[in-house]
């Protein structure tokens, strides 16, 4: 699968991610999140974020959906969206920005919605520039 993401791709992941959100754990914040990451497979893996009383111990969407991912046997994140409601776009928080970049390099196309329509379209590498990974370790991870 190309780092290219089809009109009808992007349409489908960002429902996932939608519908994702509809289903989080927010009761502390009432700040849903949904993320839908599609493999190296073309499968497609959704999360929402769940929140803890301890605040600390809460999943963001994005970490919830790669777990999903591994789980299924995934080994490489090809396209990844977020969703939230904001009156910025939703991008990924910080961590959850180097938890893809061990799936993803700086290719990683990464599109941001919201209820009614994509917000922003950008790429791993812009949200985390001159980023960590597998390779700074001398570890190539199969993609």
């Amino acid at each position: 699968m190309s780092s290219s993401l089809s009109a009808e791709h992007e349409r489908h992941l960002v429902q996932v991610a939608r519908d994702a959100r509809l289903r989080a754990h927010a009761p502390y914040s009432h700040f849903a999140v949904g993320a839908a990451l599609m493999d190296e497979q073309g499968r497609v893996h959704a999360g929402a974020n769940i929140e803890n009383a301890a605040y600390p111990q809460g999943l963001c969407a994005e970490a919830a959906a790669l777990a999903h991912l591994v789980v299924a046997g995934g080994k490489r994140v090809v396209a990844a969206v977020v969703v939230g409601e904001g009156q910025q776009p939703v991008t990924p928080c910080g961590g959850c920005r180097q938890k893809l970049r061990e799936f993803a390099g700086d290719e990683l196309p990464v599109i941001v919605a919201d209820g009614r329509a994509v917000r922003l379209r950008t790429s791993l590498g812009e949200l985390l520039p001159h980023s960590f990974g597998p390779d700074h370790l001398g570890k190539r991870i199969s993609r």
